[in-house]
């Protein structure tokens, strides 16, 4: 029916309007834009779109509106807590820390509490004083020879290429105004990671960016002169991520300048794909021999490594490699499947890998019952906003975290979602030098610092809340979450601690054992 009367308006319209504009000329104006609104009709009847085949013209109101509804969803029609990946109030929450305005609401929770999964935590009436001392913790373990004292949260890792110039000087401008550290990602150190003189965490991803030879191997030599830099305290290898573990990294040829090209050691004109494996080791062995390597050529620095736990015999195998070997990192990142990225297949994001409070307890049981926990320490990263988070994630084993899109907040993400395509409206994430002038570099790294300092702060009021004078006094049981019968139970229940070296001896608890006989020190 729509199709039959487009014929008709395709050949009575411009008939009438020129009979029209003889008698009153203006109306050319409009004989041109039906003539142009026929051209289209015309289009689309042999198009291969089925809306437009079956509805010329007007069909085009489908992908417009198509096109806005990401933007009329998230303006109009989400609520204070429903919004994906992060909601209302939490980017609200960290837009008013880092203007350094209060963060305070009226009138109640908008959270359902009786919700199943609601995490929450039961205070003391007892409350402490917790020591800003305590916002720093030490990385570096017995076989370190320069220990680094770190914040209790820094950035977390975001490529130069992901992220313009000009998001990567305002982050690292607000780490070096806070004192907290700012991991490079896997694309390589960058003069931008350098420029403001902060604390800089170097990751060594799958593809050796900015130390890999002309074939894509690992460059030892260019490596050690890089790492030897003042402002580099920390290397990590990054063994998987959160959003796309076993696939690597993607840049698309689109985002690639030549300064990145440069940087990064790569070619032009096509899409910057990282291997999802290494090809310096292929066991736990291996890697924790490469672990030994890299800190030998960084002349004694942290080295830990980064994964988001997937084969939980896997990771077993490394904590008896760990035990074989006598070799132990300093630091592991753990990384939950609920990370962001710039770029990956959806469902590798959505349903591969492990949630990050899952992750944790499992990590930690690990390394306590392979007797290991003490010598090394354990960032949290994923989906880490706001105090809580925190307590959340130091409760479950973790003595860091580390924090990625919040921080993008802070200089100005929308979360538009678009950081895949160079076009992000905001300039953060694409390498268009017209839309990356958006970011005051130092306006923006203010807001670093501030949403920093804020966070950090409310992290300590609440461990002090929960009657505890030190973060490393938080514990699973102080943690609930609800269960779909709407009972809660701590986590201490849902993930019973185990005891040191108790693994060792034999006594491997129930649901660890499996996994425990199936892990292997010589292979993945």
């Amino acid at each position: 029916m729509v199709r039959r009367g487009f014929y008709v308006f395709a050949v009575l319209a411009p008939l009438l309007t020129a009979a029209w504009a003889l008698i009153w000329p203006p109306a050319w104006w409009l004989l041109a834009l039906v003539i142009a609104l026929v051209a289209v009709g015309n289009y689309d009847i042999y198009s291969r779109h089925n809306v437009l085949y079956n509805y010329p013209v007007i069909g085009h109101l489908r992908y417009l509106l198509e096109f806005v509804r990401p933007e009329l969803r998230q303006y109009f029609f989400e609520s204070e807590t429903s919004g994906r990946p992060f909601d209302r109030e939490q980017r609200d929450i960290v837009d008013a820390r880092a203007d350094g305005r209060p963060d305070t609401a009226a009138f109640g929770t908008v959270q359902e509490l009786e919700s199943s999964g609601f995490e929450f935590a039961r205070h003391s009436l007892a409350v402490k004083e917790v020591d800003s001392a305590a916002e720093r913790v030490t990385f570096g373990g017995p076989q370190c020879q320069h220990p680094y004292l770190a914040s209790r949260l820094n950035i977390s890792a975001m490529s130069f290429g992901s992220l313009s110039a000009n998001a990567i000087r305002a982050l690292n401008r607000g780490a070096a105004l806070g004192g907290f550290a700012h991991n490079t990602g896997e694309g390589g150190l960058s003069p931008y990671h350098l420029e403001y003189g902060a604390d800089v965490i170097w990751e060594l991803g799958t593809a050796y960016f900015g130390c890999r030879t002309k074939n894509g191997r690992f460059d030892a030599g260019e490596f050690a002169e890089k790492a030897a830099h003042d402002q580099v305290k920390m290397i990590e290898i990054k063994l998987s991520q959160g959003a796309k573990p076993s696939h690597g990294g993607l840049l698309p040829a689109a985002k690639i300048t030549e300064e990145i090209a440069r940087i990064r050691d790569i070619d032009m004109g096509v899409d910057c794909l990282s291997p999802p494996t290494h090809t310096e080791f292929d066991s736990p062995i291996g890697l924790l021999q490469f672990v030994a390597r890299v800190r030998e050529l960084a002349g004694g620095k942290p080295v830990g490594f980064k994964l988001c736990l997937g084969r939980r015999d896997e990771f077993l195998g490394i904590c008896k490699a760990m035990h074989e070997s006598g070799i132990r990192p300093d630091f592991i990142t753990v990384d939950g499947a609920e990370g962001g990225t710039g770029a990956a297949p959806i469902e590798f994001s959505d349903r591969l890998g492990s949630y990050i409070n899952d992750a944790l307890p499992f990590v930690h049981n690990a390394l306590v019952g392979s007797g290991v926990r003490d010598d090394l320490r354990i960032i949290a990263s994923g989906k880490v906003a706001m105090g809580f988070d925190m307590v959340i994630k130091h409760a479950l084993g973790a003595n860091a975290c580390n924090a990625a899109r919040p921080f993008m907040f802070a200089i100005g993400c929308i979360q538009a979602r678009r950081c895949h395509t160079n076009k992000c409206p905001t300039g953060i994430t694409t390498m268009d030098p017209h839309r990356t002038r958006a970011v005051d570099v130092m306006a923006k790294g203010e807001r670093v610092r501030n949403f920093h300092r804020g966070t950090l702060d409310t992290f300590l009021s609440l461990t002090g809340a929960l009657g505890c004078s030190h973060p490393d006094q938080l514990s699973p049981e102080l943690i609930y979450r609800r269960a779909p019968d709407g009972a809660a139970r701590s986590c201490a229940e849902i993930y019973p601690l185990v005891q040191p070296g108790q693994f060792l001896g034999g006594e491997v608890p129930p649901e660890y054992a499996h996994d425990w006989q199936s892990a292997s020190a010589d292979r993945f």
